[in-house]
């Protein structure tokens, strides 16, 4: 068993899920929805980035690609927090949320895909 291997999918795995905890619970509703689990999405996600640079294979191109679609996805759906949290003291707006958690929604679709050509690659190369 490879270690590297194993940090690798690890991390990748962990990305989808803190995405999908971020995402799940009513769209508008900012009570579902904890800004310290999308600021962990965010970080885990940067650490899979960093992971997958110096892949020069194709499925490393994909991988790479997925993985900043994912991060820029989530650090847009941040900003907008912040912006929006900065305007009322009672946090997000319904709407804004609505446009967070669809955006991480994005992000988890994203990671959902990286996750599915790791898997098909390992599966193909297991051969």
């Amino acid at each position: 068993m490879n270690l590297e291997r194993v940090v690798f999918g690890f991390v990748i795995i962990l990305a989808l899920a803190f995405t999908y905890a971020f995402v799940m619970g009513d769209i508008d509703n900012a009570s579902h929805h904890n800004v310290w689990l999308l600021t962990i999405a965010i970080l885990i996600n940067l650490i899979a980035t960093g992971l997958k640079l110096g892949d020069r294979s194709q499925v490393g191109a994909l991988l790479l690609a997925s993985s900043l679609v994912a991060d820029l996805l989530l650090i847009t759906a941040r900003v907008i927090w912040v912006i929006d949290e900065n305007q009322t003291a009672l946090g997000p707006s319904p709407e804004s949320m609505a446009n967070i958690v669809s955006l991480a929604g994005g992000a988890l679709l994203a990671s959902i895909v990286t996750v599915v050509i790791l898997v098909s690659d390992t599966l193909i190369s297991r051969r």
